[in-house]
Protein backbone atom coordinates (compact mmCIF):
# COMPACT_ATOMS: atom_id res chain seq x y z
CA UNK A 1 0.00 0.00 0.00
CA UNK A 2 1.40 3.37 -0.97
CA UNK A 3 2.67 5.56 1.83
CA UNK A 4 1.85 8.66 -0.20
CA UNK A 5 -1.87 8.50 0.39
CA UNK A 6 -3.19 11.42 2.39
CA UNK A 7 -4.19 10.89 6.02
CA UNK A 8 -7.43 12.78 5.73
CA UNK A 9 -9.77 12.90 2.79
CA UNK A 10 -13.28 11.56 2.40
CA UNK A 11 -11.62 8.46 3.76
CA UNK A 12 -8.11 7.92 5.06
CA UNK A 13 -6.01 4.84 4.92
CA UNK A 14 -4.91 2.60 7.72
CA UNK A 15 -1.61 1.23 6.49
CA UNK A 16 -0.86 -2.44 6.32
CA UNK A 17 0.04 -3.25 9.89
CA UNK A 18 3.46 -4.62 10.76
CA UNK A 19 3.58 -7.20 13.50
CA UNK A 20 6.76 -5.62 14.90
CA UNK A 21 4.97 -2.37 15.74
CA UNK A 22 2.67 -3.95 18.28
CA UNK A 23 5.39 -6.25 19.55
CA UNK A 24 7.55 -3.24 20.31
CA UNK A 25 4.91 -1.71 22.56
CA UNK A 26 3.86 -4.55 24.82
CA UNK A 27 4.97 -7.85 23.34
CA UNK A 28 2.96 -10.66 21.81
CA UNK A 29 -0.23 -11.99 23.37
CA UNK A 30 -2.12 -15.23 22.93
CA UNK A 31 -4.77 -14.95 25.63
CA UNK A 32 -8.46 -15.27 24.86
CA UNK A 33 -11.63 -13.25 25.13
CA UNK A 34 -11.14 -12.43 28.81
CA UNK A 35 -7.82 -10.76 28.02
CA UNK A 36 -9.31 -8.86 25.07
CA UNK A 37 -12.19 -7.76 27.26
CA UNK A 38 -9.72 -6.49 29.85
CA UNK A 39 -7.78 -4.58 27.19
CA UNK A 40 -11.00 -3.03 25.90
CA UNK A 41 -11.96 -1.94 29.39
CA UNK A 42 -8.53 -0.36 29.92
CA UNK A 43 -8.66 1.49 26.60
CA UNK A 44 -12.15 2.74 27.38
CA UNK A 45 -10.89 4.40 30.56
CA UNK A 46 -8.95 6.72 28.20
CA UNK A 47 -12.16 7.81 26.45
CA UNK A 48 -13.11 11.38 27.35
CA UNK A 49 -16.73 11.12 28.53
CA UNK A 50 -16.91 14.75 29.67
CA UNK A 51 -15.95 15.94 26.20
CA UNK A 52 -19.38 14.82 25.00
CA UNK A 53 -21.30 15.69 28.17
CA UNK A 54 -21.50 11.96 28.90
CA UNK A 55 -23.86 11.49 25.94
CA UNK A 56 -21.71 8.86 24.21
CA UNK A 57 -20.75 5.39 25.39
CA UNK A 58 -16.98 4.79 25.68
CA UNK A 59 -15.66 4.08 22.17
CA UNK A 60 -12.51 2.18 21.20
CA UNK A 61 -11.24 1.64 17.66
CA UNK A 62 -10.57 -1.99 16.83
CA UNK A 63 -7.03 -1.27 15.63
CA UNK A 64 -6.17 0.28 19.00
CA UNK A 65 -6.23 -3.27 20.36
CA UNK A 66 -3.47 -4.12 17.88
CA UNK A 67 -1.17 -1.80 19.84
CA UNK A 68 -1.58 -4.20 22.77
CA UNK A 69 -1.89 -7.58 21.03
CA UNK A 70 0.21 -8.35 17.97
CA UNK A 71 -1.69 -11.53 17.07
CA UNK A 72 -4.37 -9.73 15.08
CA UNK A 73 -6.06 -12.93 13.93
CA UNK A 74 -6.56 -13.93 17.55
CA UNK A 75 -7.84 -10.44 18.45
CA UNK A 76 -10.40 -10.57 15.64
CA UNK A 77 -11.50 -14.06 16.65
CA UNK A 78 -12.04 -13.08 20.27
CA UNK A 79 -13.88 -9.91 19.25
CA UNK A 80 -16.20 -11.98 17.08
CA UNK A 81 -16.93 -14.22 20.06
CA UNK A 82 -17.76 -11.22 22.24
CA UNK A 83 -20.01 -9.86 19.50
CA UNK A 84 -21.75 -13.20 18.95
CA UNK A 85 -22.49 -13.44 22.67
CA UNK A 86 -24.15 -10.02 22.61
CA UNK A 87 -21.55 -8.42 24.87
CA UNK A 88 -19.92 -6.20 22.25
CA UNK A 89 -21.13 -4.17 19.27
CA UNK A 90 -19.05 -3.05 16.30
CA UNK A 91 -19.68 -0.06 14.02
CA UNK A 92 -18.27 1.04 10.66
CA UNK A 93 -17.58 4.72 11.28
CA UNK A 94 -17.63 5.84 7.68
CA UNK A 95 -14.37 7.81 7.42
CA UNK A 96 -12.39 4.72 6.44
CA UNK A 97 -13.42 1.26 5.29
CA UNK A 98 -11.18 -0.34 7.93
CA UNK A 99 -12.04 1.91 10.85
CA UNK A 100 -14.31 0.01 13.21
CA UNK A 101 -15.58 1.29 16.55
CA UNK A 102 -16.18 -1.06 19.48
CA UNK A 103 -18.72 -0.38 22.23
CA UNK A 104 -19.95 -2.65 25.01
CA UNK A 105 -23.59 -3.47 24.28
CA UNK A 106 -24.92 -2.44 27.67
CA UNK A 107 -23.10 0.90 27.47
CA UNK A 108 -24.64 1.43 24.05
CA UNK A 109 -28.12 0.54 25.27
CA UNK A 110 -27.84 2.84 28.28
CA UNK A 111 -26.67 5.88 26.30
CA UNK A 112 -29.14 5.36 23.45
CA UNK A 113 -32.08 5.07 25.86
CA UNK A 114 -30.79 8.06 27.83
CA UNK A 115 -30.88 10.11 24.66
CA UNK A 116 -34.32 8.79 23.70
CA UNK A 117 -36.00 9.62 27.01
CA UNK A 118 -39.27 11.42 26.38
CA UNK A 119 -39.09 11.11 22.59
CA UNK A 120 -41.75 9.58 20.35
CA UNK A 121 -39.17 7.22 18.86
CA UNK A 122 -38.37 5.57 22.23
CA UNK A 123 -40.64 2.54 21.84
CA UNK A 124 -39.31 1.73 18.37
CA UNK A 125 -35.70 2.14 19.49
CA UNK A 126 -36.27 -0.16 22.49
CA UNK A 127 -37.73 -2.77 20.14
CA UNK A 128 -34.67 -2.48 17.91
CA UNK A 129 -32.23 -2.82 20.83
CA UNK A 130 -34.10 -5.90 22.08
CA UNK A 131 -33.57 -7.55 18.70
CA UNK A 132 -30.00 -6.30 18.21
CA UNK A 133 -28.18 -6.88 21.48
CA UNK A 134 -28.83 -10.57 22.28
CA UNK A 135 -26.37 -11.62 19.60
CA UNK A 136 -26.79 -9.80 16.29
CA UNK A 137 -23.31 -9.08 14.95
CA UNK A 138 -24.34 -7.31 11.75
CA UNK A 139 -22.73 -4.00 10.83
CA UNK A 140 -25.55 -3.11 8.45
CA UNK A 141 -29.09 -4.18 7.65
CA UNK A 142 -30.96 -4.42 4.37
CA UNK A 143 -34.63 -3.69 3.96
CA UNK A 144 -35.60 -7.36 3.66
CA UNK A 145 -34.05 -8.19 7.03
CA UNK A 146 -35.57 -5.14 8.70
CA UNK A 147 -39.05 -5.95 7.37
CA UNK A 148 -39.15 -9.76 7.41
CA UNK A 149 -36.77 -10.79 10.19
CA UNK A 150 -36.89 -7.84 12.57
CA UNK A 151 -40.54 -7.11 11.66
CA UNK A 152 -40.20 -3.34 11.40
CA UNK A 153 -42.45 -1.20 9.24
CA UNK A 154 -41.15 1.44 6.84
CA UNK A 155 -42.34 4.06 9.30
CA UNK A 156 -40.41 2.45 12.15
CA UNK A 157 -37.24 2.28 10.04
CA UNK A 158 -37.60 6.00 9.44
CA UNK A 159 -37.86 6.49 13.21
CA UNK A 160 -34.67 4.47 13.77
CA UNK A 161 -32.82 6.66 11.28
CA UNK A 162 -34.23 9.76 12.96
CA UNK A 163 -33.00 8.51 16.35
CA UNK A 164 -29.49 7.92 14.99
CA UNK A 165 -29.19 4.18 15.66
CA UNK A 166 -29.24 3.64 11.90
CA UNK A 167 -27.69 5.74 9.13
CA UNK A 168 -28.30 5.33 5.43
CA UNK A 169 -25.73 3.15 3.70
CA UNK A 170 -27.35 3.15 0.27
CA UNK A 171 -30.80 2.64 -1.19
CA UNK A 172 -32.49 -0.02 0.93
CA UNK A 173 -29.75 -0.58 3.52
CA UNK A 174 -28.52 1.06 6.70
CA UNK A 175 -25.42 1.05 8.90
CA UNK A 176 -25.75 0.40 12.60
CA UNK A 177 -24.56 3.65 14.18
CA UNK A 178 -23.83 5.47 17.41
CA UNK A 179 -26.16 8.45 17.87
CA UNK A 180 -24.35 11.80 18.03
CA UNK A 181 -21.00 10.28 17.03
CA UNK A 182 -20.20 12.96 14.45
CA UNK A 183 -18.32 15.10 16.95
CA UNK A 184 -16.31 12.06 18.09
CA UNK A 185 -15.21 11.35 14.53
CA UNK A 186 -14.28 15.00 13.97
CA UNK A 187 -12.19 15.19 17.15
CA UNK A 188 -10.59 11.81 16.50
CA UNK A 189 -9.39 12.68 13.00
CA UNK A 190 -8.16 16.13 14.04
CA UNK A 191 -6.37 14.69 17.07
CA UNK A 192 -4.71 11.95 15.06
CA UNK A 193 -3.33 14.46 12.58
CA UNK A 194 -2.06 16.71 15.40
CA UNK A 195 -0.33 13.89 17.28
CA UNK A 196 1.31 12.61 14.09
CA UNK A 197 2.47 16.18 13.51
CA UNK A 198 4.14 16.19 16.93
CA UNK A 199 6.07 13.06 15.99
CA UNK A 200 7.05 14.47 12.59
CA UNK A 201 8.28 17.77 14.08
CA UNK A 202 10.44 16.02 16.68
CA UNK A 203 14.18 15.74 16.05
CA UNK A 204 14.80 13.21 13.28
CA UNK A 205 11.04 12.64 13.14
CA UNK A 206 11.07 10.39 16.18
CA UNK A 207 10.17 10.66 19.84
CA UNK A 208 10.14 8.38 22.87
CA UNK A 209 6.68 7.06 23.59
CA UNK A 210 6.95 8.14 27.23
CA UNK A 211 7.88 11.67 26.16
CA UNK A 212 4.90 11.90 23.81
CA UNK A 213 2.60 10.60 26.55
CA UNK A 214 3.79 13.46 28.74
CA UNK A 215 3.15 16.15 26.15
CA UNK A 216 0.44 18.68 26.95
CA UNK A 217 -2.52 18.36 24.65
CA UNK A 218 -3.38 21.25 22.35
CA UNK A 219 -6.70 22.66 21.18
CA UNK A 220 -6.51 20.16 18.33
CA UNK A 221 -6.10 17.17 20.66
CA UNK A 222 -9.28 16.67 22.65
CA UNK A 223 -8.65 13.10 23.80
CA UNK A 224 -6.02 11.86 26.23
CA UNK A 225 -2.64 11.51 24.55
CA UNK A 226 -2.49 7.79 25.32
CA UNK A 227 -5.76 7.27 23.41
CA UNK A 228 -4.16 8.70 20.27
CA UNK A 229 -0.89 6.83 20.80
CA UNK A 230 -2.76 3.53 20.84
CA UNK A 231 -4.38 4.68 17.60
CA UNK A 232 -1.25 5.63 15.66
CA UNK A 233 0.63 2.55 16.89
CA UNK A 234 -2.22 0.11 16.22
CA UNK A 235 -2.82 1.61 12.78
CA UNK A 236 0.93 1.56 12.12
CA UNK A 237 1.06 5.22 11.24
CA UNK A 238 4.34 5.28 13.17
CA UNK A 239 7.12 2.72 13.48
CA UNK A 240 7.93 1.40 16.94
CA UNK A 241 11.59 0.80 17.77
CA UNK A 242 12.83 -0.63 21.04
CA UNK A 243 15.75 1.28 22.56
CA UNK A 244 17.54 1.22 25.90
CA UNK A 245 15.52 4.33 26.81
CA UNK A 246 12.18 2.74 25.93
CA UNK A 247 9.96 2.54 22.86
CA UNK A 248 10.77 5.07 20.16
CA UNK A 249 8.00 6.20 17.80
CA UNK A 250 9.25 7.13 14.35
CA UNK A 251 7.23 9.14 11.85
CA UNK A 252 6.48 7.35 8.60
CA UNK A 253 6.69 9.61 5.53
CA UNK A 254 3.42 10.18 3.72
CA UNK A 255 1.01 9.91 6.65
CA UNK A 256 0.04 13.58 6.86
CA UNK A 257 0.13 16.49 4.45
Amino acid sequence: MSRKRALIADTFCLMKRRRSAADAVTGDSHEGAADIRSSLQNLMTLFSRKLFNDSLPPVVLKHQLYSLHSDKTSVDKQLNELRASGELLMFQLGFDSEAFALVFAEDYRAKVLQGEAGRETLETVEKFLDKLIPGCSDLSFNKEKMLKEFLFTDSEITQLVKSGVLTVRDAGSWWLSIPNSGKFIKYFIKGRKAVLGMVKKSKYGEILKTELEGRRTTSHVKFQMKYHIHDIVGAELVECIQTTSGTLLRYVDGNIN
